[in-house]
């Protein structure tokens, strides 16, 4: 019986194409509003690095900087390492589609060392993901179907009654379950609706422009978490001019910090 991959390993897959080149294309199931959604952008870059036979270390940050309006079909991705170190590696990735960049990334890998570790930010409490009902989307774009969501606050309801804040926490997975690892986390990262909406309660034109991860979970941490629910918290911190920022943090169940995504957003209100 043939097994047909998994929709993320789909929209992120890419063929090489050439030193330093890969071909891929966008996958319906992660269409948005205009383009594809950004994590499987993000988790595309990410991938050039990953797929690189020059790539030292795993992931330790990545920075996406969305240029220009992604359209479906095929792209190029153009990885290269910049400067390598004895432990770690600098990446520039670019996205084009023609002759243009319409995403580009800069990626940092690293040999990790075990050393002193703690951590000052605190798991909230809230229930677990097994006692909340998935929630059924509200969006009429496709990727939110991509995931199994469960908000134990901050549901994305857009009534129209304005928020005294924009915090989310929700408990997520890809949809169908597949193992978490370095690809899927940069894309859960990004899986949180622009903050204004959640302040405002409605929907108003607005996108991500840029995208940062830390990953604090090596891929032996990410491995042990298989495909259980991660929680996700996330956060407006200003709302101004056109622009906002947004924070998210990702734990597992365990009360591991497994990640921290920072965003800018912009928005026409």
């Amino acid at each position: 019986m043939t097994v047909s991959p998994h929709a993320l390993d789909a929209a992120v897959a890419l063929t090489p194409a050439g030193a330093h080149r890969f071909t891929g294309h966008t996958h319906p199931a992660y269409s948005n509003m205009v383009g594809p959604f950004g994590g499987t952008i993000a988790a595309t870059l990410l991938n050039g690095v990953l797929s690189h036979p020059e790539r030292l270390g795993d992931p330790l940050s990545l920075t996406v900087h969305y240029a220009a309006p992604i359209t479906d079909g095929a792209f190029e991705v153009h990885a290269r390492p910049m400067r390598t170190n004895r432990s770690t590696q600098h990446w520039l990735v670019e996205l084009r589609q023609g002759d243009a960049v319409a995403a580009f990334a800069t990626v940092l890998t690293a040999v990790r060392r075990d050393t002193w570790s703690a951590t000052d930010a605190v798991f909230p409490s809230v229930p677990s993901a097994e006692s909340l009902p998935r929630h059924p989307g509200v969006f009429r774009t496709e990727w939110p179907k991509a995931y199994d969501m469960r908000f134990t606050d901050g549901e994305q309801v857009l009534d129209n009654v304005v928020r005294d804040d924009a915090v989310t926490r929700v408990w997520l997975r890809d949809e169908p379950p597949r193992p978490l690892d370095f690809l899927a986390l940069s894309a859960i990262c990004d899986a949180f609706i622009p903050r204004v909406f959640v302040r405002r309660s409605r929907a108003v034109p607005a996108g991500t422009v840029t995208l940062t991860v830390y990953f604090h979970a090596d891929a032996a941490l990410l491995a042990a978490q298989g495909t259980a629910h991660v929680l996700g918290c996330a956060k407006g911190l200003r709302y101004s001019q056109g622009f906002h920022d947004q924070t998210a943090e990702i734990w597992s169940a365990q009360g591991d910090l497994l990640a921290v995504g920072h965003q800018v957003v912009y928005f026409k209100e």
